[in-house]
């Protein structure tokens, strides 16, 4: 049998599946600095730091003259982070935003992401050499049992009824981490240029 039984406050029996049981798979930090040299270098030494892990960089696609990167040019640097580590990491992140998302966070995959500004809010100290950098969290979800679809041998497809869903990720943040979500679309306003006025 592979029904678990829970008591809940009535003394009633639930039979729960823990297969069925949502946890954090994996958990991606990005920091995009758009260009090569020192600081780039700098911002891998801030994932170093969070993560304790070597980072991987990153290359450009394609060359945009706008942004000034060359096709090839290490542009950006990121770490992903398993296990314990990538919990505690998440809710250092989550605490930065107060422990509140927009619904537009989560994925129809049921995976989660979002950006602080300034990697100092997550308890790491500042350093004037370093300087400040703005990272991106992205939180992959899954269940026992996801490893079938990505096995090299009896390759199968995960059954519809076993994926994440939005509805359960978005459950499962406010009873992990007691979260709050709120209706609209991130701000993703960027404070180097300024925005134009919708005309009315």
């Amino acid at each position: 049998n592979n029904y678990s039984l829970k008591m809940t406050e009535g003394e009633k029996t639930v039979q729960v599946n823990p297969m069925k049981e949502l946890m954090l798979e994996k958990l991606c930090i990005n920091i995009s600095v758009g260009e090569s040299g020192d600081r780039l270098t700098r911002a891998a030494k801030v994932i170093q730091e969070l993560t304790g892990q070597t980072p991987v960089f990153h290359k450009a696609r394609y060359t945009v003259r706008t942004f000034g990167i060359r096709r090839n040019e290490q542009i950006a640097v990121s770490c992903t982070v398993r296990g314990e580590e990538a919990v505690r990491i998440l809710e250092l992140g989550l605490k930065v935003k107060e422990y509140e998302l927009y619904k537009e966070n989560f994925s129809q995959t049921g995976n989660f992401g979002f950006g602080i500004q300034e990697h100092i809010d997550l308890g790491i100290k500042y350093d004037p050499t370093v300087g400040i950098y703005g990272m991106d969290f992205y939180a992959v979800m899954g269940r026992k049992g996801f490893r079938v679809s990505r096995r090299k041998r009896k390759n199968a497809k995960i059954g519809a009824p076993h994926r994440n869903s939005k509805g359960e990720t978005m459950k499962w943040f406010q009873q992990k981490f007691d979260g709050q979500l709120s209706v609209g679309k991130p701000k993703n306003r960027s404070q180097q240029r300024p925005h134009k006025k919708k005309r009315k």
